[in-house]
């Protein structure tokens, strides 16, 4: 038990502060019971934080207000890996993610290829909403998220200066994915995407 304590550790420490994990990220380190068994005795000591049922974080402090609240992204990450479904922003979440959009949704709402379920962790809740193929397309993946905020526009919302933001801000990887999700995307999609590709 005290070397899967250590294994487990050492996993748990090379991680960022802020990252969230489920028992299945250690299951390669002993059976179900016993990591179950060592993720409480580490909570009880104060190492991780249990934020929901079966997950845990690595708190983020800050030097005057301490321990801060979990991130969201990373416990969606978690859950989404725990049950092995595909994850998603919504098209709002992804335009306000790429700095397209000041609006922060009032829901913190993420779409799977599951079944839709909603989480409480503190005083917030985190919606996993089930949605069909086409909205998944790219998930997990940085073309995912700009594509997203592509479809956040619509074709009659997305002015020239939003594609001159998306081909200046994104990442070289992330216009190449969008260049192959693009035969998958409705036609204004990809027309968008051939503009920041370009």
């Amino acid at each position: 038990m005290a070397d899967l304590t250590s294994k487990l550790l050492d996993r748990v420490a090379s991680a960022r502060p802020g990252a969230a994990f489920t028992p299945k990220a250690f299951r390669d380190l002993g059976n179900r019971a016993a990591v179950d068994q060592t993720l409480s005795r580490l909570t009880k000591a104060g190492k991780i934080r249990r934020i929901a049922r079966g997950v845990y974080d690595i708190p983020r402090t800050h030097p005057v207000f301490g321990a801060l609240s979990p991130d969201p992204d990373a416990i969606a990450r978690a859950i989404a890996a725990q049950a092995g479904y595909r994850l998603q922003p919504t098209p709002a979440r992804a335009a306000n993610e790429l700095g397209l959009s000041s609006q922060v949704p009032a829901q913190i709402v993420y779409l799977i290829d599951g079944s839709s379920r909603k989480i409480a962790v503190g005083n917030q809740i985190i919606y996993l909403k089930h949605a069909g193929p086409r909205a998944l397309l790219g998930a997990g993946t940085p073309a995912g998220v700009a594509l997203q905020a592509i479809r956040a526009f619509g074709p009659d919302h997305l002015t020239d200066g939003v594609i001159q933001q998306l081909r200046r801000n994104l990442p070289s990887d992330a216009k190449t994915g969008l260049k192959k999700l693009a035969h998958h995307a409705p036609q204004w999609m990809a027309s968008a995407i051939d503009a920041v590709t370009a």
